[in-house]
C-alpha cells in the first residue's frame, strides 16, 4: 500500500506567533495613517489664559471699557487711559506674571500657526457655517457679516483660523456659536494685526503677531493678545470665555470591568502609548502581544 507524505503541521504556539506578527504589522499601518490625519491640537494658553488684554508695546483706551479678566503689557509697560478701564480681574501691568504670560502667548501662537492639515478659506467668511477644523488663508481674513461656528453637539470642538496677514472684522459683524460651540475653543492666529470695527460682536481668542485695535463698541467673548505690538481700545467689553464639558463625558470609576475600555488605563510602556494614540486600532496590537506571550509560555512548558 502506497503511503503519501504527511503534510507538515505547525504547533499552536507557532501559529499564534505568526498571527501576532501579522496583526502588529497591520497595526503599524494604522499608526501611520493616524499620524497623517491628526486632529486639531488644543492651543494651551497656560498663564496667558487669565488675561483678556495682553500687549507688547502698551495699551491705550479712549472710552469707558470693561475688562472681565486680567490686563498686562510687556516689555512696554505703559497703559494710557487706565482711568477709563474697569478691570474685573488684575492689572498686572508689566510684572512677572505678565512676563510669564507673554512667553506662554508666544508658545500658543506658534502652536496655532503650526496646526494642520488645513482647509483653505476665502477672504470673507460672512454667511459661512463652519464645523470643527483648521482654516487657513494665505492672506487677509475678513468678516463683513455673520459667521456661524457649528460644533455638531461636541462641546470640545476646536476651531483654529490662520490669517496670512491681517484679520479685519467689519462694523456690526459677528461670530455666532451654535450646537455646543464655545468661545474658549476658538482661536484666531493673525500673522500681522487685527482690527474689530465699531459694533462688532466677536468670539474667540485673537493671537496677533503685531497689534490689535478694537473700535467703538466692539465686544469680545474671548481674549485680545498681541505679541509684539499695542492693543488699542475704545468703549469695549471683553470677557474671558468659560468652558463647560459635555454632559455625556465621564471618567471610568469603580471596579474595572474587562471590555468596557477602563482596563487600558492601567497599561504602561509602549503598548499603553499605542492605546492612547490610535484608540481602537491599538486593541489589535495589545491582542497580538497577548497571543505572543501566551505562545512563549506554552513553548517553555513543552506544549
Amino acid at each position: 500500500m502506497t503511503e503519501f507524505p504527511r503534510a507538515a503541521t505547525k504547533s499552536p504556539h507557532k501559529v499564534a506567533r505568526m498571527f501576532a506578527v501579522g496583526v502588529v504589522s497591520s497595526a503599524l499601518v494604522v499608526v501611520g495613517s493616524s499620524v497623517a490625519s491628526a486632529a486639531v491640537v488644543p492651543v494651551a494658553l497656560r498663564t496667558a489664559s487669565s488675561f483678556v488684554v495682553l500687549a507688547g508695546t502698551g495699551v491705550t483706551d479712549t472710552g469707558p471699557t470693561t475688562l472681565n479678566g486680567d490686563l498686562g503689557t510687556f516689555p512696554t509697560t505703559s497703559i494710557t487711559g487706565a482711568g477709563s478701564i474697569t478691570v474685573n480681574g488684575t492689572n498686572h501691568a508689566g510684572d512677572g506674571v505678565t512676563q510669564g504670560a507673554k512667553s506662554d502667548l508666544t508658545r500658543a501662537y506658534l502652536v496655532a500657526a503650526g496646526e494642520g492639515p488645513t482647509s483653505p478659506i476665502a477672504a470673507d467668511l460672512a454667511g459661512r457655517t463652519l464645523t470643527t477644523g483648521i482654516y487657513n488663508s494665505g492672506s487677509q481674513i475678513q468678516l463683513s457679516g455673520a459667521l456661524t461656528l457649528d460644533a455638531a453637539g461636541d462641546p470640545n470642538a476646536l476651531f483654529v483660523f490662520q490669517a496670512g496677514s491681517d484679520l479685519i472684522v467689519g462694523p456690526g459683524a459677528s461670530v455666532v456659536l451654535t450646537n455646543g460651540a464655545q468661545a474658549c475653543n476658538v482661536f484666531w492666529q493673525v500673522t500681522s494685526s487685527a482690527t474689530l470695527n465699531s459694533g462688532a460682536r466677536f468670539k474667540g481668542t485673537i493671537l496677533a503677531l503685531t497689534s490689535i485695535w478694537l473700535k467703538t463698541g466692539a465686544t469680545v467673548e474671548g481674549r485680545v493678545l498681541a505679541r509684539n505690538g499695542a492693543v488699542t481700545l475704545d468703549t469695549n467689553t471683553i470677557t474671558a470665555p468659560r468652558c463647560t464639558t459635555g454632559v455625556g463625558a465621564r471618567t471610568p470609576s469603580g471596579g474595572v470591568s474587562t471590555g468596557d475600555g477602563s482596563t487600558y488605563a492601567a497599561n504602561s510602556g509602549p503598548d499603553a502609548n499605542l492605546v492612547a494614540f490610535i484608540g481602537v486600532g491599538a486593541v489589535v496590537v495589545v491582542g497580538g502581544g497577548v497571543l505572543a506571550a501566551r505562545s512563549r509560555r506554552r513553548s517553555r512548558a513543552g506544549l
